[in-house]
């Protein structure tokens, strides 16, 4: 369920059905290349207690076979855990598709490993993550995924864990 400002970023950030918008995608990669260059400090941050649903995802390149490590956040909705990158497929969601195998640790406690599969574009479960994530992102990360809904919805590679 979409929370209430939703539909009015929705009404602004329309975009037609199955296409990409440049301007998000233009923010998302400006917002992720950001991301990249204060990566030593999340790192530190997130291993001295965490950041909210922030998890550390390990997944093994689909070419050189090793583990590739990838903050990311964790959803959780309707019982289940869900990953995915906002802006289309990533080089760790490629991998992912890849494998379909992650680990996912957690600061404090122990990892698991989880098998996925990817959702398509029009699967309740992707919408449900799609909108988890604009409910348990910290801010501004929430605020970014109600606006770019639309854009989420036709281009981001969202995956279901399946733990056990």
């Amino acid at each position: 369920m979409r929370h209430a400002a939703h539909n009015v970023f929705h009404t602004m950030t329309a975009t037609h059905l199955g296409r990409r918008s440049r301007i998000w995608s233009a923010v998302f990669r400006a917002g992720y290349a950001w991301l990249r260059v204060v990566d030593p400090l999340l790192r530190w941050t997130w291993r001295q207690g965490g950041m909210g649903i922030t998890a550390e995802l390990g997944v093994r390149g689909r070419r050189s076979g090793r583990r590739r490590t990838v903050l990311a956040g964790l959803l959780f909705t309707d019982g289940k855990h869900f990953v995915g990158h906002p802006n289309g497929p990533a080089q760790w969601t490629r991998n992912l598709a890849a494998t379909r195998e992650i680990s996912v640790r957690l600061p404090g406690q122990a990892p698991f490993v989880a098998r996925v599969t990817r959702l398509a574009v029009g699967d309740p479960q992707r919408s449900a993550a799609i909108d988890a994530a604009g409910r348990q992102q910290p801010w501004p990360a929430n605020w970014l995924y109600t606006a770019a809904w639309r854009h989420i919805e036709e281009v981001g590679d969202y995956f279901r864990l399946e733990v056990g």
